[in-house]
């Protein structure tokens, strides 16, 4: 499964993370691309449709492509094409997701966090941002 998804980090640092409804693991917003998107159209669209927000593609920074199992599919992997975006505009959950919450990726946290988000983007940017701030 292919989607694009976003590392959002707010104006204090923190950055967010969703749950969609009737799951229970934490995870970068964003979504399936579609056949006729570009990933930083898909991530632009999903933003939109799960968090009410709009962004300017051109401020969306790739970060690479990461891979990881699914969170709520098992038995499949999810290949994420990342994107770091700085925001300071409200945001709301809205279509499937359930909750949002804005966390430090710097520290641990208590949340159920989907593979991708706890194993590899969140150490990534730690490894790769955190140390070079």
């Amino acid at each position: 499964m292919r989607i694009a998804a976003a590392l959002l980090l707010g104006s204090d640092g923190r950055t967010l993370l969703v749950r969609k409804r009737g799951t229970q693991a934490f995870m970068q917003p964003g979504g399936k691309i579609e056949a006729h998107e570009q990933p930083v159209q898909a991530l632009a669209r999903e933003l939109e449709e799960e968090l009410g927000l709009q962004i300017d593609p051109a401020q969306a920074r790739h970060l690479g492509v990461f891979s990881a199992p699914a969170a709520n599919e098992p038995g499949f992997v999810v290949q994420a094409e990342v994107f770091l975006l700085r925001i300071d505009a409200p945001v709301s959950p809205a279509a499937e997701i359930e909750e949002i919450c804005w966390i430090d990726p710097a520290g641990d946290n208590d949340l159920v966090l989907a593979p991708l988000t706890g194993e590899v983007i969140l150490p990534f940017y730690r490894a790769t941002h955190l140390a070079t701030c």
